[in-house]
């Protein structure tokens, strides 16, 4: 399975607007950022870019921590990914239908029930993963129920 995920890299470089760098002046960071729209840029040690993806793919997107996902009817707005030899951290911006507290509310017993550390304070839920990763899911009011960011960091 990753042998057909390494060989589709190129399928994805080659339909995108991508340029190749010089691997042995590149550090070892990989970044990528996604919008709602479906605009997706990249930066690996060998090549950089953007894509455009259908943004059905980002509202429909899905996360899951241990298990837990995204509260029904919640939509996916953006992401960051920066990953390198020191951890890697993941940002994500969603949107949900609910009010900030029945936001909160979910994801507290969501992770309750899959035996996860995690607890509020103010407008945010703080936990450990499974595997240790940390996590804080901010949730704000919106016009229509509520949006919030999810930021997990691994050490590995």
């Amino acid at each position: 399975m990753k042998r057909l995920a390494f060989l589709a890299i190129p399928a994805l470089l080659a339909g995108c607007n991508s340029s190749l760098k010089n691997p042995e002046n590149s550090d070892e960071t990989v970044t990528m950022n996604g919008q709602a729209n479906g605009q997706v840029s990249f930066n690996f040690p060998f090549a950089e870019g953007h894509v455009k993806i259908p943004e059905s793919m980002m509202k429909n997107g899905q996360f899951d921590i241990d298990g837990v996902k995204m509260i029904p009817g919640g939509t996916l707005n953006g992401f960051n990914v920066r990953a390198g030899d020191n951890g890697s951290t993941v940002n994500v911006g969603f949107n949900s239908p609910a009010s900030p507290k029945d936001t909160q509310a979910y994801f507290l017993d969501q992770f309750r029930q899959k035996g996860v550390e995690a607890a509020a304070a103010g407008d945010s839920i703080t936990g450990k993963s499974k595997d240790g990763d940390t996590f804080v899911i901010h949730v704000v009011s919106a016009t229509n129920g509520s949006t919030g960011t999810i930021q997990i960091q691994s050490k590995s």
